[in-house]
Parts: C-alpha cells; sequence; structure tokens
C-alpha cells in the first residue's frame, strides 16, 4: 500500500503570510488634525468648494435617490402568468388525486389544443 502513494502528492500544511498592522491612536489622531487643517486652509484660498469637505454631505441622500431610480423588479404580465402556472399546477394536482390517470390524459390532451389555438391565431 505504500507503494501506491509514493506516486501520488503528498498533502502539505497550509502556510499563512501574516503582516500584523499596528494601531496607533494619536497618530491617527494627527493625521486627521491635519487633513482638516489643510482642508480649512484650501477653503479659504480658494481652492477646494465648500460642499467638498464632508463625506456625509454626499452620502446623505445618496440611498432613497437610487431607490427611485431603480427599476421595478417584474412587471404585472409575470406576476400574471406565474398566477396561471401556479393556479394550473394547483388544480392538476388536486385533479389527478381525485381522479388519477384520466386527468393527466386530460393534461396531454389539453397541451395540444391549447399550442393549436395560440399559434392558429397568428
Amino acid at each position: 500500500m505504500k507503494f501506491l502513494s509514493l506516486f501520488n502528492k503528498t498533502p502539505q500544511y497550509q502556510r499563512f503570510n501574516y503582516t500584523p498592522r499596528f494601531y496607533d491612536p494619536q497618530k491617527e489622531e494627527m493625521q486627521e488634525r491635519e487633513n482638516r487643517i489643510k482642508l480649512e486652509l484650501d477653503r479659504e484660498r480658494g481652492i477646494v468648494p465648500e460642499s467638498s469637505g464632508d463625506y456625509r454631505s454626499r452620502i446623505s441622500g445618496s440611498f432613497q435617490a437610487a431607490r427611485k431610480r431603480s427599476k421595478p423588479g417584474i412587471g404585472a404580465n409575470a406576476i400574471m402568468i406565474r398566477l396561471g402556472v401556479l393556479l394550473f399546477l394547483t388544480v392538476f394536482i388536486i385533479a389527478f388525486l381525485e381522479w388519477g390517470k384520466p386527468a393527466l390524459y386530460s393534461l396531454f390532451l389539453f397541451i395540444p389544443v391549447y399550442i393549436y389555438l395560440k399559434f392558429k391565431r397568428k
């Protein structure tokens, strides 16, 4: 048995390359303060417009606006077709349970008649 395992690839342990990240709250607070001061200075000079500074102003109404722009999922026609198919299947299952195979034979009679009437109109 050991002879066959020589030709197979032996499993290796999964190795991870993990580089830890360090969080320095003082350094991050200092960078936020510097960015805020630079932005205020740029606004005073007229380089940056007033509305571009705060991300909350860009997000504030975007979810409602996206909902208004979105397309409706399914139309009324698709809902009616789905309802018709479910109604037909329900009636067919009840008829099959009540009368058995004659209901199954009537299904094979109904489908060709329906297809004939549908394509006859065109």
